[in-house]
């Protein structure tokens, strides 16, 4: 059987939601060496095991949202998801991610080990604590039909430009997301981007609960902080190609632990990270047979539709030319979508 090649991506925060409450326990239960050691760490550290999360009768906000909850969560998901590919079927061509999904990169392409990708998601991911710096609003720059439209993105961009104009507020792009920004800053410039940006598909722009100006210099104290208590040593040679959140490509056993370290502790933590770049590298530079999305959810679905639109894949136009795509010959396999999960394991 002749491989088809897979670009896998990533997700971020915000993935584990009340509709994938149980998805470790639906579909990973044979993965229990691999949740052992996560949940083993966790009890060190005096908190709630992965498995005790996932378990729970009923989503807690409260308990599956906060930080030190979701990212290792949210890994413990993804990652058991990466170790059920079917890779006599698909040849994993490269791996990148949205945001967090940098770190579960690191930990699929094997640039950590499971000890070091907890001890790097789990930092992170327990940061704010205390209290968030800062927030983010996600807001569209696309047509209803997904297309460009780079008026509306002037727009919002000028927006931004005035509201930094006003004393004491400070916002920046914090993610180029598809068909979106997402926008981080304190909670002044926040407040007034949700009044000056105009209200659009009765939805936005949306306050993103719960997250903290990632991706932005109000994250360099963190920044800072993060170099103090997490080592370079947990760092490996990738054993496959990552893209990360500049569109950079590191490639297997040629990568410098030092500057991947340095990128991913530094740059990546206080400057935009560049999303829709990293999926278009992704597909020009590789041309895989299939995107293969990790759950859990499916939330990135749209945004990476969205990337493929603006480059014109597979001779993509629309937001309908994709949907029939899917529905005749799917290019993008979510894990979290039972039926699309079935053709990658």
């Amino acid at each position: 059987m002749n491989k088809q090649k897979a670009l896998v991506i990533c997700p971020g925060r915000g993935t584990y939601n009340q509709t994938e409450l149980g998805y470790l326990k639906t579909y990973h239960s044979d993965k229990k060496e691999f949740l052992n050691k996560i949940d083993t760490f966790r009890k060190m550290s005096d908190q709630l095991t992965i498995s005790e999360i996932d378990g729970m009768d009923k989503f807690k906000p409260s308990v599956h949202t906060k930080g030190e909850n979701a990212a290792s969560l949210i890994y413990a998901c993804a990652y058991a998801d990466y170790l059920s590919i079917n890779q006599d079927k698909y040849d994993i061509c490269a791996v990148t991610g949205n945001s967090m999904g940098w770190y579960l990169a690191l930990a699929c392409g094997g640039a950590l080990n499971v000890a070091g990708s907890y001890e790097l998601i789990n930092t992170m991911g327990s940061m704010m604590k205390d209290g968030l710096i800062g927030g983010q609003i996600i807001y569209p720059i696309t047509n209803d039909d997904w297309t460009e439209n780079i008026e509306l993105a002037q727009d919002v961009l000028g927006i931004i430009s005035k509201v930094n104009e006003q004393n004491d507020c400070e916002a920046y792009i914090s993610i180029n997301f598809g068909g979106y920004l997402v926008i981080g800053g304190n909670e002044k410039a926040l407040k007034e981007l949700m009044t000056a940006l105009p209200p659009a598909q009765e939805r936005f722009p949306m306050k993103l609960t719960g997250n903290g100006a990632f991706h932005t210099p109000l994250f360099n104290e963190i920044s800072v902080k993060a170099k103090r208590m997490i080592p370079e040593n947990i760092f490996e040679k990738p054993k496959a190609t990552l893209i990360d959140g500049r569109g950079q490509i590191w490639h297997p056993l040629m990568s410098e632990t030092s500057k991947l370290y340095d990128y991913t502790l530094g740059h990546q933590v206080v400057e935009t990270y560049d999303f829709t770049k990293a999926v278009m590298i992704g597909v020009k530079e590789f041309a895989p047979d299939k995107i293969i999305l990790l759950g859990p959810a499916t939330v990135l679905g749209g945004a990476i539709a969205q990337i493929l639109i603006e480059c014109r894949w597979l001779g993509l136009k629309n937001k309908q030319e994709f949907v029939n795509l899917q529905k005749e010959n799917p290019f993008l396999l979510s894990m979290g979508n039972p039926d699309q999960r079935k053709l990658v394991l």
